[in-house]
């Protein structure tokens, strides 16, 4: 199986790099609209795809995913290194294509909302055993330059520091759980493979070389691609705006996942104010409703009263985690609209969710009431079954709302913005959002 794997990793790298250098690259200093397909990490298209997984294993990985992320949020509340320390997914759902310099080097990289730093590994390379696919190195790549310590660049970046003697800025990345990465700040171009087979390259973009990566053991992914707020982000590069849709996390097979970056970000549906605190991504809930019914949930649950208080948007996070008043009053009406007609079940030692029910969420869950979030400015953000709730096993259904542990912080996380367009201008300090079928974007 392991072989198996390798060769069909190889096999999409060697597609994308064709596709790359046969398609017309498009130069601009500020392109105006970048689509690109995401990957689901269970996808054919994916070097951890596993023809024996289980709907079991899917839902081992949210609840791992969700819970360590939840980890990274209550270190970021007691302060635990708090001007270096993020987190990758440890089971990441969804992944970036793309390449950099001259000639590119294909990535395969994890987008997260939570952290603000492009980086990928770079050769030399210590600590990279297992890497899959070529690495970018910076003698080899004619677009490539070192950043200055004297950019304001330098202290932007996580751990920034000067190495006097060279005139290079020194990053240092460091994460609650996963890998870390230092290296060099540097600019290259970035290649991204668009929507229609076509490319669109982005001269000068600041990443972080990687040339120490101590815990990165996975060799399939290559780094991360952070969509954060700081003046170093991707996101800032590209005007400050960005949008992503995505289907169901429990469906791999669905195509139409994607990333789109720059001003032409597709802006419709509802509206809300957007505020950032530390790089992350924080709104106004004011109340939640179930059906027709508005839940009795203190007003002041969600307010925004500490550094870390409030409501975040994430990526990271599958799962949506609630303060516990407003988790209790969700779980109080679920347990009333279903003790009555399914049997509850234990959830597990491994799993934060409170219930869980016999059946299928396909099947026994039809009709059932959607959660809506209310946000500020009148924005509603709907949640049926399949978001509010998880297969756990082929007979086991969990609830994917649960209470957080961190006081005061609530998370709404990936699976409450499935079929969802989300749109983030962060300048503007907006954030967009309309149901639909990403496949209705595809033009």
């Amino acid at each position: 199986m392991a072989s198996a794997h390798a060769l069909a990793h190889s096999l999409l790298f060697l597609v994308l790099k064709t596709r790359l250098s046969s398609a017309a690259t498009v130069k601009d200093s500020s392109p105006h609209r970048i689509v690109t397909r995401l990957i689901h990490r269970d996808s054919l298209l994916s070097p951890y795809y596993n023809l024996n997984d289980t709907v079991t294993d899917r839902a081992m990985r949210i609840v791992q995913s969700s819970t360590t992320r939840l980890a990274y949020f209550e270190a970021k509340v007691l302060e635990t290194n708090v001007h270096q320390l993020n987190l990758v997914p440890s089971f990441p759902e969804l992944f970036v294509n793309f390449s950099l310099g001259h000639p590119p080097v294909r990535q395969l990289a994890v987008m997260d909302t939570g952290s603000n730093l492009l980086w990928v590994r770079c050769a030399p390379c210590r600590n990279c055993h297992g890497q899959t696919s070529p690495m970018l190195d910076p003698l080899r790549s004619s677009t490539y330059s070192s950043v200055s310590c004297r950019t304001p660049y330098c202290s932007h970046a996580p751990g920034g520091k000067c190495d006097e003697r060279s005139d290079r800025c020194i990053y240092n990345q460091t994460y609650y759980d996963g890998p870390s990465s230092r290296g060099v700040l540097s600019k290259d171009q970035l290649t991204f493979e668009t929507w229609d087979d076509g490319a669109i390259t982005v001269p000068d973009v600041v990443f972080g070389c990687g040339h120490e990566n101590g815990k990165f053991k996975d060799g399939r992914i290559t780094g991360i691609l952070g969509l954060g707020a700081r003046m170093i982000s991707l996101a800032s590069r590209l005007g400050s705006r960005f949008s992503y849709c995505i289907g169901n996390l429990m469906d791999p097979s669905y195509a139409y996942n994607h990333l789109i970056l720059g001003e032409g970000a597709i802006f419709e549906g509802y509206s809300t104010p957007l505020e950032v605190v530390n790089g992350l991504y924080y709104v106004t809930l004011e109340g939640i409703s179930i059906g027709q019914k508005r839940l009795d949930i203190d007003r002041n649950a969600f307010r925004r009263t500490r550094r870390y208080d409030g409501v975040v948007i994430d990526s990271g996070s599958p799962m949506t985690w609630l303060v516990e008043g407003a988790a209790q009053a969700v779980h109080s009406e679920v347990r009333s609209l279903l003790d009555r007609v399914l049997e509850r079940v234990p959830s597990g030692p491994s799993s934060p969710s409170p219930l869980c029910y016999r059946g299928t969420v396909g099947r026994d869950l039809i009709g059932f009431p959607a959660m809506t979030l209310h946000f500020a400015g009148g924005a509603d953000l709907g949640l049926d079954a399949a978001s509010m709730f998880y297969q756990a096993r082929g007979d086991t259904f969990c609830a994917a709302v649960v209470r957080s542990d961190v006081a005061g912080l609530s998370i709404v996380g990936l699976m409450a913005q499935q079929y969802y367009n989300m749109a983030y201008d962060v300048a503007g300090k907006k954030l967009s959002f309309q149901r639909i079928d990403c496949a209705l974007l595809d033009e």
